[in-house]
Order: structure tokens, then sequence, then C-alpha cells
């Protein structure tokens, strides 16, 4: 049975679930920063995920993308999937702007978060829905 991992669930917020990934908001307000996560059990790569939910994972990548990129304006879309310090297998889409709290290193690097305020965290979570 899937679970999503416990690191992955203090650090974000649902937003949704998709056919294959649970959308989840990254609790740092600096950024506007998806998690989609595959709802699949003891996947850490790609690789291991079959062809079908590859090809899925890749569409709701783009899609997370096109939105995050025309809500927020961004200048870059960051995706990545590093897995160094949480192995389940979940995509960074993070929109970026010239001159944002990170630039010009990484947002995962870029510490100490600052996460949402309850209303705050709402507001985008709903704004995330209706662009999604």
């Amino acid at each position: 049975m899937w679970a999503l991992d416990r690191r992955l669930a203090a650090d974000s917020h649902l937003v949704e679930d998709w056919a294959l990934s649970r959308v989840l908001l990254m609790d740092d307000s600096r950024f506007p920063w998806l998690i989609l996560v595959p709802r699949r059990e003891n996947v850490s790569e790609l690789h291991e995920l079959a062809a079908e939910d590859r090809t899925a994972l890749i569409e709701e990548v783009a899609r997370a993308s096109r939105a995050l990129a025309a809500l927020f304006k961004a200048d870059k879309m960051n995706v990545a999937a590093l897995g160094n310090v949480v192995r389940q297998l979940h995509v960074h889409v993070v929109a970026r702007q010239k001159g944002d709290a990170a630039q010009p290193g990484l947002v995962w690097a870029s510490k100490p978060a600052i996460p949402y305020d309850a209303a705050s965290r709402e507001r985008m979570i709903a704004r995330l829905k209706a662009a999604l």
C-alpha cells in the first residue's frame, strides 16, 4: 500500500490528487513550488515506473509547469527529481524569478524556508487548484 514519505508530508500541504501523482505545495512561501509524488509503492527512480506511468508523470510535470509558469509569470521553470534526502520518487516543479531568494542557486539549498501562515497557504492552494 502506497504511503507518502513522512518528510514530504511534514514539509508540504496537499493540493490535490491527479491520475498518477499526489500534488503537494512545498511549505516555503518564498517560491511557487509544487512536488508531484507518483502514488506507486517502493519506487525511488524514474526508470522503476512502468512505461505508461513514466509517460503520465511527464505529462503531469508539464501540466504543473504550464500552470505555475502562467500563474506566476516565471522567468524559468526548475524541474528536478533528486531523491538524495527522500528516496521516495518525487518531482519538484518550481517557478523561478530573476532576483528571487535563491538566485542564482537552487531553491532546496536556500535556507531557511519561510512557511506559509494558514490564511496564505489556503489562498495559495485555492489559486493553484484554479490554475491546475
